[in-house]
Formats: structure tokens, C-alpha cells, sequence
């Protein structure tokens, strides 16, 4: 017989003293759903598991040989439970060797009363984020960012003893492998209270060492075009980018439900567009403290911080092994964030300016119209209602152009060969500028036929290609 339920099948086929434990206890108590559950158990885990795989119709397979770990996971992967062999002589001390009180609960399979010998249940009722002993961090640096990551995900508070000796352990996250801190952070992140996570990383001292360009900005001081230092600007557009994703109609009124399901694009390392946006938000003005000048006259600058912040960018994300494409992109929403804001002052925009900031910020168009959005937004300095009226009225505008690019961006009425065969001219550089000012020419409606085209790539041919390289 095969039972769907995992917790029914587990009951079913557990012969030995089993325990669930970890978060799906946790869940359990805050009346939460839960996919993701941890056995452990008096026995062979390898047994317990196949056992469950074959009264579940699930698959069983070997998590850690080293240490005797086992993962079944439902063939629908609706859910998963790792079955791992108890750390000591008894379930007391395999839960004293956990991280935090409100993951050191167990409930018996056969059922019984919860072990909760350090008073796990009554941290979850009062919110309460506490370490099960002083040793808990130094044993793994990582739950310092741990701690963070279940503040945030959870909206709960860390008490000051178990905030003290995170701080403590703070300096030994240098050598903790990067992928795991990434892990975290990402869940940090993506989390409905991220801002809480990165205060909390903040209090205990983690952030300068995972990630001390973001310590760097702390105190940076700007224009009065800005009304915050770097650092809680910083934070102040990542709490924008996160509006925005929520209700993207508020500021971007008939392109809301479009920015919607685009946010909601799978992107890169398990991210959408939308989470990845907010390693964007955290990192656009990360070149900011190496790049801030001050004038004679007393004026603040920052030049170049958008070209040199993508290569910072991308190298935090190299040394935190993130993914090349999540990179890229974060690098390219770094080197891009500017533009949108500089065409303000163009406004209104012609066709061909219109077409130049759509090509020269592919792939990641409608992402970084969305960031300049926010960052406009967080950046309420002398001025600023109605410069945002008009930022945001230009980002309107690109959003329309953009979504409709990522379509099909246009093309000219030619192809490369033909136009090759039209201007007799052999590819090169000159024919790839005659045909990037095709494509532009169109794009702005002064091309709308073969003919035309022809006509002017004649006539570029013609030139030289000197008129081209002018634009």
C-alpha cells in the first residue's frame, strides 16, 4: 500500500525510536505548512529510508556517506525528509549539539510528548532567538549568519547573550567556505524582512567580514541631491526595489501587471529576476567609497563609480561562488544604473535616444529601468518631488519600449547579406556600421522599406562609413 503523506508513511515503516526534528518541528509549532522534514533516529538510516521510499512510491538515496545521511524525496518532489542517525547516546544530546533552542524540539514518531530541554517551544511562543549553549557559534561560525537569516525569515528577535557570542564568533566566518555563506545570505535576501537580516548581520559584526564593501559605505557622505549617507541609502533602495516588486502598479501604473510576471522569471542560482534584483539594489553604489571626490568648491562626486562598481560587484560575487550569470547580470545592472537618470534631462526623448538606451543596456533593460526607479525613489534630497515626478514618467516610458524589445528586438527591412550584396562590401567593421545605423534608422521610423534601406546603406557605403562612425 502506498501512503502520500510522509509523516503516515514515517509512522508506518519507523521500527526503531525515531524523532522528528529541525525546522519542520519549528514549523509545526508556528502552524506553518512544511515540505522539508529531518528525522532522526536510534538505528540504520539507510534502512528507515528505503523503507519509507518504498511505502511513500518515493526516491531514497545517500545524502552523506560520511556521515550516514540519507534524503527520500516524493517522485511529484512535493516534499523531502532526510533521515539522519542520532549525534550521541540519546536524543537529549543530539538536540544539545544544535544551533538554537527553537530547532532543538523533537516529537516522537510513535508519538508522546515534544523533548524540548532547553525551552525551544516556550522561544517560539515569545519570538525569541536564542542558542542552545555559549559554544553554539564557535562549534560553526556559519550560525552567525544563521542567526540573521532566521530573524528575518521568521520576524523574531535575538536575545542579547546569544547576540553577544555570535559577535564573538564573527571573525571565524572568514574561514567558512563562501558557497554556504551565500547560501544565507541569498535567504537573507529574499526574505520578507531582509532590511531586519542585514541589521542583525550588522550588530554581530558578520557583515564586515562576508561582505565589507558594504561596511566601506558606512558614513560615505554625499551631495544634498541625497539625503543619506551610502550605506542607509543603500538599504533605503533595497527597501524601494522591494515595494516596487510588490506592487509594481503603484509607480509604474499600466506596466504593473507585466513587471509582475517578469519579476517572476527564473533567473540564476534559484533566483528570480525579482530576488536578483535586490542584489542589484544592495551593490549598485558599491564603488561609491572608492570613488568620492570633493571639488574646490566644495562639491561631492562620484565619477566612474557605475563602471568601476560592476567589476566590484562582480567580484563579490566571485568570491561568494556565485553563478557566472548571476555576474553578469548584477554587473550589468551596476554599470547601467545611471543612464536612465541622465536622459532625464533629455526629456521628452527622440526615437534614437530611446533605441540607444534599449541596446546599450541589453539583456537587462526592464530590470534596470526598475532599479533606477528605486533608486530615484530613495533619494529624497533638495529637489526631489518633482525630479522623481519625472524620473519615474521616463521610466514609464522606457518600460513600454523595453518589454515590447524583449519580444524581438528589430530589425531593419534588410538583411546582413543582402545589404553586403547591395553596397558591394565584404562583412567587416564598416558593414557592421552601416548596418547598426539601419537597424537604429528603423527603429526611429526614417527606414520603412527595402528600398529605403538600400538607399541608405548606399549611401553610407558611399561615405565611407565616416558618417556612421560619427553618431
Amino acid at each position: 500500500m502506498t501512503v502520500s503523506d510522509p509523516m503516515e508513511a514515517l509512522v508506518a515503516v519507523a521500527n526503531e525510536p525515531a524523532w522528528l526534528v529541525g525546522g519542520a518541528v519549528r514549523g509545526r509549532a508556528l502552524g506553518r505548512p512544511t515540505d522539508d522534514y529531518d528525522v532522526a533516529l536510534e538505528g540504520d538510516a539507510r534502512r528507515l529510508a528505503r523503507s519509507l521510499a518504498r511505502c511513500a512510491d518515493a526516491h531514497a538515496f545517500a545524502l552523506s556517506e560520511a556521515f550516514g545521511v540519507w534524503r527520500v524525496v516524493d517522485r511529484a518532489r512535493r516534499w523531502q525528509v532526510d533521515v539522519l542517525p542520532l549525534v550521541g547516546h540519546s536524543i537529549e544530546a543530539d538536540l544539545a549539539g544544535r544551533d538554537f533552542t527553537i530547532n532543538a524540539i523533537a516529537e516522537p514518531l510513535g508519538g508522546g510528548p515534544p523533548v524540548d530541554p532547553f525551552g525551544g517551544l516556550s522561544d517560539i511562543r515569545e519570538r525569541r532567538l536564542r542558542m542552545v549553549s555559549p559554544h553554539a557559534f564557535a562549534e560553526d561560525p556559519l550560525r552567525t549568519l544563521r542567526l540573521a537569516r532566521l530573524a528575518c525569515e521568521l520576524g523574531f528577535v535575538a536575545d542579547p547573550q546569544t547576540v553577544a557570542a555570535a559577535a564573538a564568533s564573527a571573525p571565524a566566518l572568514a574561514q567558512v567556505a563562501p558557497e554556504r555563506i551565500f547560501a544565507e545570505l541569498k535567504r537573507v535576501l529574499v526574505s520578507d524582512r531582509p532590511l531586519q537580516g542585514l541589521g542583525l548581520m550588522d550588530q554581530v559584526r558578520a557583515t564586515e567580514v562576508v561582505l565589507p564593501e558594504l561596511t566601506a559605505m558606512r558614513g560615505v557622505e554625499q551631495s544634498p541631491y541625497h539625503h543619506l549617507d551610502v550605506y542607509e541609502h543603500t538599504r533605503s533602495v533595497l527597501a524601494e526595489t522591494i515595494a516596487l516588486s510588490l506592487d509594481p502598479g503603484r509607480p509604474l501604473g499600466e506596466h504593473g501587471e507585466a513587471v509582475a510576471r517578469f519579476l517572476d522569471e527564473p533567473l540564476a542560482n534559484e533566483l528570480t529576476r525579482g530576488q536578483a534584483l535586490r542584489f542589484g539594489a544592495l551593490l549598485h553604489d558599491v564603488a561609491k567609497p572608492l570613488t568620492r571626490r570633493v571639488t574646490p568648491e566644495g562639491r561631492v562626486t562620484f565619477i566612474g563609480h557605475d563602471a568601476v562598481g560592476a567589476d566590484l560587484a562582480a567580484g563579490v560575487l566571485a568570491r561568494l561562488r556565485a553563478s557566472e550569470r548571476l555576474r553578469e547580470h548584477v554587473a550589468a545592472l551596476t554599470r547601467h544604473h545611471l543612464r536612465l537618470g541622465f536622459l532625464v534631462h533629455e526629456m521628452p526623448l527622440g526615437r534614437r535616444a530611446i533605441y540607444r538606451y534599449l541596446r546599450d543596456c541589453e539583456p537587462v533593460q526592464v530590470d534596470v529601468t526598475l532599479l533606477s526607479v528605486a533608486d530615484r525613489l530613495a533619494t529624497r534630497g533638495r529637489g526631489a518631488e518633482e525630479a522623481i515626478a519625472r524620473h519615474v514618467e521616463l521610466a514609464r516610458q522606457l518600460l513600454g519600449e523595453a518589454l515590447v524589445w524583449r519580444e524581438g528586438r528589430p530589425r531593419p527591412p534588410l538583411r546582413g547579406d543582402e545589404v553586403a550584396r547591395a553596397v558591394g562590401m565584404r562583412p567587416g567593421r564598416a558593414l557592421g556600421r552601416i548596418l547598426a545605423e539601419l537597424e537604429e534608422a528603423s527603429f526611429a521610423g526614417e527606414i520603412t522599406s527595402r528600398e529605403q534601406a538600400i538607399a541608405r546603406a548606399r549611401e553610407l557605403a558611399g561615405a565611407g562609413g565616416s558618417s556612421v562612425a560619427e553618431r
